[in-house]
């Protein structure tokens, strides 16, 4: 009996310790998530504010941070007699399209109307007004008449065959614009909407400023919407790149109403967006993507605002059916929507496409963020197939920084694709600035094909770290090449970071 009690004693004994250890690994497997989720916001947001600087086109300004760029592209326009110096290039080239720009102006006006307190607290603010305002100083220069807008500089089947830093640049720097005998509602409302968005931002330090935005943002819309037409109809060579998608210019004629609307207060443009929503898809799009191209989902939001603040008067109807297209992309984002949500990978991402997915999952996380504020501050919830009508505002927001947390290097392969956050990034980025060595070190003239045989071909990391750039990102299968020549995931573009600074700020604070 004894020598059976002290084996009975030694069993439990051993028991207690196999509990004891399956805890202790629990709990250091959980922490281990925990803390691999809990990234450093504040940093990524400081970082992503340098990627607008590296993306500066013209005189550059004495306080730039980003010390390898240098002056460029110092006489766009000149040829045509107009001045056109200045505002950004839109991804790795040397082309300035004005419909990406566009939308990253409205996008990051956006990000700084909804968390402007949060930029403030991590001392941001101002250099998201020098970022906005690079690109407003540009879209007031290129609107040289009431209906003319200059909206592409440069052309990309020259640039393409080229590799050469901006400061070297010999292709075509030619400008191209629209007017009403060729009309581009498209690039003529996204800018009108631009400028109305960073009218409300500048409102608060330079109204006199802010006016001149508004007053140019107004005759734009009109311009566009007078004289209607697919902006790549009238200049084609931007067709191979930023071409009129599927929705053509109806998206952007309501965005710019509601926008102008937002920074007006003026009901005619509500009723603009009232009268013409199903004349132009405004509440007939059902979508899972936000994009430069295709604006739906955040026209849908923007009018859920309005109707969720109680602003909507005898709007509240459409504003309604609005709604519920907004919520279609929610549920579709938050894997509530069945067969219809939006695909992942196995690692968590919201997956759309192979170039530069991660452009839509930025958008994405955004507008789950704002989204999920804007219920939460009308105490509302969500309602989806999957789940019914009780969906909390805390699973929106989870979702979009489960989708922040994956880019910054929560995803199976560690890595961030933010360039210079953390310790695994891309290193050779397919950006033609930053994978040539900066003029300022070496002034030699690099030539287009020496460009190409020379620097692009490199296999080692890139001279000058293109810090707080988000790449295109990882493949279907969360797969990544770090190569140059990776132009599908490894090229970054201002609209990539555009709506994550709004998140970001969100979140560090």
């Amino acid at each position: 009996m004894e020598s059976s009690g002290h084996r009975s004693g030694q069993t439990a004994a051993a028991r207690l310790l196999l509990v004891a250890v399956v805890l202790v690994l629990l709990t250091a497997t959980s922490l281990s998530r925990l803390v691999d989720a809990q990234h450093d916001y504040k940093r990524a947001l400081e970082l992503s504010f340098h990627f607008f600087e590296a993306q500066r086109s013209g005189y550059l300004p004495a306080n730039q941070r980003v010390d390898w760029r240098a002056n460029s592209a110092l006489k766009d326009g000149w040829d045509e007699g107009v001045d056109l110096v200045g505002g950004y290039y839109d991804a790795g080239d040397n082309v300035k399209f004005q419909l990406p720009m566009a939308f990253t102006i409205t996008a990051l006006s956006w990000s700084v109307i909804e968390y402007r307190s949060q930029l403030i607290k991590q001392n941001q603010l101002r250099h998201a007004l020098e970022s906005l305002k690079w690109g407003t100083d540009y879209f007031i220069k290129a609107h040289t008449q009431p209906d003319i807008l200059w909206v592409e500089v440069g052309d990309g089947d020259s640039d393409h065959t080229c590799w050469q830093r901006p400061e070297d640049m010999t292709t075509s720097r030619k400008a191209y614009k629209i007017d009403a005998e060729n009309p581009g509602s498209e690039v003529a409302a996204e800018t009108a909407a631009a400028l109305a968005a960073a009218s409300i931002v500048f409102q608060k330090s330079d109204m006199q400023y802010s006016a001149s935005l508004l007053f140019h943002a107004r005759q734009l819309f009109q311009f566009a919407d007078t004289y209607r037409g697919n902006y790549d109809e009238s200049v084609p060579i931007v067709r191979k790149y930023y071409a009129s998608g599927p929705s053509k210019y109806d998206d952007e004629l309501l965005w710019a109403a509601f926008w102008l609307f937002e920074a007006t207060n003026d009901d005619v443009y509500l009723e603009y967006a009232v009268n013409n929503a199903q004349l132009l898809g405004g509440t007939g799009w059902a979508m899972s993507e936000f994009g430069w191209d295709v604006k739906y989902a955040g026209v849908q939001v923007l009018a859920s605002k309005i109707l969720l603040q109680r602003r909507g008067g005898n709007h509240t109807s459409t504003l309604e059916e609005y709604k519920k297209q907004a919520e279609f992309f929610m549920c579709s984002s938050i894997d509530r929507n069945g067969a219809k949500s939006t695909q992942r990978t196995p690692g968590g991402m919201l997956w759309l496409q192979s170039w530069n997915n991660l452009q839509f999952v930025t958008s994405a996380a955004f507008l789950l963020t704002v989204y999920g504020d804007y219920l939460s501050n009308a105490r509302e919830k969500l309602s989806c197939p999957i789940g019914g009508a009780g969906i909390s505002t805390s699973e929106l927001i989870s979702v979009g920084k489960s989708q922040i947390d994956y880019i910054l290097g929560s995803n199976p392969k560690r890595m961030s694709y933010m360039v210079g956050f953390g310790a695994n990034y891309p290193r050779r980025v397919h950006h033609r600035g930053a994978s040539i060595i900066s003029i300022k070190k070496d002034s030699t003239f690099v030539s287009c094909q020496h460009g190409y045989d020379v620097w692009y071909s490199k296999t080692e990391g890139d001279p000058n770290e293109l810090t707080g750039a988000v790449v295109g990102g990882p493949d279907v299968n969360d797969d990544y090449i770090d190569r140059r020549d990776n132009w599908e995931g490894g090229e970054a573009c201002t609209y990539n970071n555009a709506l994550l600074i709004g998140v970001l700020a969100r979140l560090s604070s």
